[in-house]
């Protein structure tokens, strides 16, 4: 019997799911390693609350992590060849906006 991938043409099928489809924000990362595997938690910090929930943990192999980090990297490329430089905190003036750790401003 024939290989799936040559069914298809060397190409991966993927399935995203509505709710899959809605993504998931966050604003702050944690990673962990082991010697066999990567822990990215992607993690949702709001201001005003001393709780930050983890939204999702991805597992992958450290030859998978270094292959995400290379996409990233050419994907963050084309973005700014795009719509310019992204500029981070520390690279930028005075900032007008109170980082979360101030605990200025209640709702």
């Amino acid at each position: 019997m024939a290989n799936e991938d040559k069914l298809q043409g060397n190409q991966i099928q993927i399935e995203l799911s509505p709710e899959v489809a809605q993504g998931m924000y966050a604003n702050m990362a944690l990673i962990a390693h082991g010697s066999s595997e990567m822990v990215i938690d992607f993690i949702r910090m709001l201001p005003g609350l001393p709780k930050a929930n983890v939204q999702s943990r991805i597992i992958m192999t450290p030859e998978h992590a270094k292959r995400l980090l290379y996409a990233l990297q050419d994907n963050i490329m084309r973005y700014e060849q795009t719509f310019g430089a992204i500029r981070m905190p520390e690279q930028q003036g005075p900032r007008t906006i109170a980082p979360f750790k101030v605990g200025k401003g209640e709702a």
